[in-house]
């Protein structure tokens, strides 16, 4: 294991470049160590200098790789350098107490804690976290480390669904003790940690691991909600679990993907993450609207929720604000949980033409792929005892078929044009600004959306005849 992690840092192209100028003592500690053992890669590197103010290293070091220079916390000396690739980073800092020993006792995880020498390349393993990542198992150094910064306990589910690794007893232990801390630190370190988590392929197992230790409720208080709504008919899981289900069949469509559409989910277009992790943390929210809207028929004793998608955007909007995140990521999330529905419900129409399609298309644009692959994870999740494996079987052909034609047309489409503005509208109609005006340009929108309205003539015509009928 030792040569493996030697060769590892050897060959980093970065941590070469120090190596052959520097002479300080220097420690490669935390996730690139861990990622290197895994055989993973990494772009971030920090480092541990222990001859050398860290501020006045960080600052030579980022003149020599030609990185830009970050202070990050200048009473704990934590600097970092971004690389001009903007994806590969180095975080130098000088060790608690002037003591490598006592900064690796103070990490939450023996995984976490290992450290080489990049002079001598010994490794520096003082809680067996080699040991734990050849097992498979997350285990921390220290109970008290949790208490001292709570985020901690976010930290080891996050792992868990990077790794699928399991909880050591005393992780187990110590996150039912200190359960209630955890929605102490700043919302927007929470935040971080949980996008981080719903990165991971295995955000199922540790979301099921959270609800154990309770952690999942102080974090997203509408579990309990979920958790009152049993199976039916249509779903073979109670809502909770369907939830869960649901983030775990994303994952494995995902990874079964073709290049294309993996390419299109691994973007990061918001909120420093990846559009899979975001999709993920939507798939869990997607019904948080049904306990609102749960009706049970009389006659027949069916289930209904009805609209729940659309309450379940409003209370996804606000969850969100709550919980810092940005409007970008509010917004994508939000409508993936609005629209959770509609591609199936495309589908279902009774003909299923190429209008029918682009229609679809032209509304959710560049969420198409991402609001396909939800409607197949939802549909996957409720296989109750009115769910023939027919119905299954070609909901999800009619997805691909759908998904297959946005891929062939998605080039050449082009942004709707904007045949009339709010102006232009009320000069012909000769209506006041008003909710009416809003609802005239709605409506023409979707017209143009359907092929309906092609031109500015046409829309003309179109909205006479609507202010005329309305």
């Amino acid at each position: 294991m030792n040569s493996k992690i030697t060769e590892k840092v050897r060959s980093d192209e970065i941590l070469a470049k120090i190596i052959a100028q520097f002479d300080n003592e220097i420690y490669l500690v935390g996730g690139a160590v861990r990622d290197f053992l895994l055989g993973k890669r990494t772009y971030d590197r920090d480092l541990i200098v222990l001859d050398e103010d860290a501020r006045a290293f960080a600052v030579e070091l980022s003149k020599f790789l030609d990185a830009t220079f970050v202070p990050l916390d200048e009473e704990n000396k934590i600097y970092r350098l971004v690389m001009s690739d903007k994806i590969n980073y180095i975080d130098v800092t000088n060790p608690i107490e002037n003591s490598l020993e006592r900064d690796l006792m103070r990490r939450d995880l023996t995984i976490n804690s290992i450290a080489v020498n990049l002079k001598t390349f010994e490794v520096i393993d003082l809680c067996g976290g080699i040991t734990d990542l050849q097992h498979g198992v997350l285990d921390c150094i220290n109970v008290q480390n949790f208490e001292d910064d709570p985020l901690r306990l976010l930290r080891v589910y996050r792992f868990q669904a990077l790794y699928g690794f399991e909880l050591s007893h005393q992780v187990i232990e110590a996150a039912c003790k200190y359960s209630d801390m955890v929605v102490k630190p700043a919302q927007e370190r929470i935040t971080c940690e949980i996008i981080k988590l719903f990165s991971g392929p295995f955000a199922y197992k540790a979301l099921l691991n959270m609800d154990k230790t309770w952690i999942l409720e102080k974090i997203f208080p509408f579990v309990k909600e979920l958790k009152q709504v049993p199976k039916n008919t249509h779903h073979h899981l109670d809502l909770f679990h369907h939830s869960i289900e649901t983030v775990k069949q994303l994952s494995g469509i995902y990874a079964n993907s073709s290049p294309e559409i993996k390419e299109h989910m691994n973007r990061i277009d918001f909120g420093g993450a990846s559009r899979i992790a975001h999709l993920k943390l939507a798939a869990f929210m997607h019904d948080i609207g049904k306990f609102s809207t749960w009706t049970i028929e009389e006659d027949t004793g069916r289930h209904r929720f009805i609209k729940h998608d659309d309450v379940g955007a409003k209370m996804t909007y606000q969850l969100l604000k709550r919980m810092s995140f940005s409007n970008k990521q509010i917004d994508y999330i939000a409508s993936m949980v609005k629209n959770h529905i509609y591609p199936s419900q495309v589908v279902a129409s009774p003909e299923v033409n190429d209008k029918v399609m682009m229609r679809y298309i032209r509304k959710m644009s560049n969420n198409s792929i991402d609001n396909i692959l939800l409607a197949q994870a939802d549909r996957l999740s409720a296989r109750g005892e009115a769910v023939t494996d027919e119905i299954v079987e070609n909901n999800i052909n009619n997805l691909n078929r759908l998904m297959q034609f946005y891929l062939d047309v998605r080039e050449t489409l082009e942004p709707l044009p904007k045949l009339l503005d709010g102006k232009e509208v009320m000069q012909i109609l000769n209506i006041p600004p008003s909710p009416k005006l809003g609802e005239i340009m709605d409506a023409l929108h979707e017209a143009q959306i359907s092929g309906d309205v092609v031109d500015k003539n046409m829309a003309i015509e179109f909205i006479k005849d609507f202010h005329r009928n309305t």
